[in-house]
């Protein structure tokens, strides 16, 4: 079975230069945007702007790219293009739209349909579905298979090609013709663009006093959200809280600090990630700051190889610090820290690779991924699947997780971990 998946989803910081960081892997193909988050077109880039550019990248990018004066006076807007690509695949340019889609996804809202779809095999496939979505509302579920957007045939399509087709803001609504097991014929859903509210995190108490917790992404909400989490479940009347399991599957990153400010809730003391660039603000330890919210209960962190960058910084973070067992795959490995650097007016920006960051044990995880204590391997789980509740008459019980019964053997293994503890 062969697997592609769109990298169009960032999650981004402040716009203040330097000073706000990005951990972000943009690898979750959520058709929800009305503005593309790629990189912006270049050819109309004025000479002051290819200054800046150029400056920033021989002044701040994380590698040593020996740019010579004579070289910098040189350059045209084709040549810029042509660095922009030797960079790696996280640096870009930024028009005025990628910026303001960029911020809104910060704040965890974006406007769209709210579908989260891979290649699989060829087909263009929804693996999962945002709560509270116009694709929710219309009865599209994960496992249905794009064949038409809008009138076009996807047959012939890459994940890109259909990404654009999704997105095209020509047409106020999207009709989508999908494919269902077990329906002989297609069915047809027209879905309205809209804005959603994405959660960072969502919980269930299991039972024998197991709390669940997943994290979907790291924005600005993140640190409050998981924090309510937390509470609803230390405060449930059913059973008191004896573990907890905090499921990093397919969460592709976000800001730095929220990585952080997430780890040290749970940390007591110790280092939780340290950077390192050329430049000297790059360089940087963060380290945990006393108390922790869970008082020493036991934890298991599920990671599979679509956990990356933020969410691997919060696993290696409690790893390291001998605070929980890791369980799963080996993650994504994407270890390098990005700096939004705002040009010219502060319409346009550059988000430029500017660190990579190492784990507590001194690790860079770039290329690699965290390795976990216990390995089991296992089918993705796509972000509507996440909160998987094991005993049937729980799931039924629990209006807010309307997902299907999974064999999910890493949440299985968690719980016997914390069982024995």
């Amino acid at each position: 079975m062969t697997h592609k998946t769109l990298q169009i989803r960032l999650f981004p910081a402040s716009c203040t230069r330097y000073s706000f960081l990005l951990c972000s892997l943009a690898f979750i193909a959520f058709f929800c945007f009305s503005n593309p988050l790629l990189a912006g077109s270049v050819k109309d880039l004025k000479s002051q702007q290819i200054s800046e550019i150029l400056f920033n990248i021989k002044a701040y990018y994380v590698d040593d790219l020996s740019l010579t004066k004579s070289a910098e006076d040189a350059f045209n807007n084709q040549q810029v293009e042509m660095l922009l690509n030797q960079l790696d695949p996280y640096s870009k340019y930024l028009n005025e739209n990628d910026l303001d889609a960029l911020f809104n996804n910060t704040n965890g809202q974006y406007t769209g349909v709210g579908i989260e779809v891979k290649e699989v095999d060829d087909n263009i496939t929804v693996v999962g579905v945002v709560k509270n979505s116009p694709a929710k509302k219309a009865g599209i579920l994960a496992g249905d298979i794009i064949v038409n957007v809008n009138g076009t045939s996807t047959l012939t399509r890459s994940l890109e090609q259909v990404a654009s087709l999704i997105k095209d803001d020509s047409f106020s609504t999207v009709k989508l013709t999908i494919k269902r097991a077990q329906y002989k014929k297609t069915l047809s859903f027209t879905v309205d663009r809209r804005e959603i509210n994405l959660e960072s995190a969502s919980s269930q108490l299991l039972d024998s006093g197991t709390g669940y917790l997943a994290i979907n992404n790291f924005s600005n909400h993140t640190l409050h959200e998981v924090a309510l989490q937390i509470a609803a479940l230390k405060n449930d009347y059913r059973t008191p809280l004896k573990g907890l399991v905090i499921d990093l599957r397919d969460n592709p990153g976000g800001t730095l600090q929220s990585a952080v400010a997430v780890a040290d809730l749970f940390l007591q003391s110790g280092t939780i990630v340290t950077t390192k660039g050329r430049y000297y603000d790059a360089n940087q330890a963060y380290y945990a700051k006393r108390g922790d919210i869970l008082k020493g209960i036991p934890i298991v962190v599920l990671i599979n190889e679509n956990s990356a960058s933020a969410a691997e910084i919060l696993a290696a973070a409690l790893k390291d610090n001998k605070r929980a067992k890791v369980v799963g795959n080996q993650s994504y490995g994407k270890g390098s820290v990005q700096s939004l650097i705002p040009l010219g007016d502060g319409n346009t920006a550059l988000k430029l690779t500017t660190a990579k960051y190492f784990t507590p044990a001194g690790i860079s995880i770039e290329g690699v991924g965290v390795t976990p204590d216990v390995a089991i391997a296992q089918a993705t789980l796509p972000q509507s699947n996440k909160a998987v509740i094991i005993k049937n008459e729980q799931n039924k019980n629990t209006p807010q997780f309307e997902h299907e019964i999974l064999g999910d053997l890493q949440l299985v293994k968690a719980k016997q971990l914390l069982s024995m503890q």
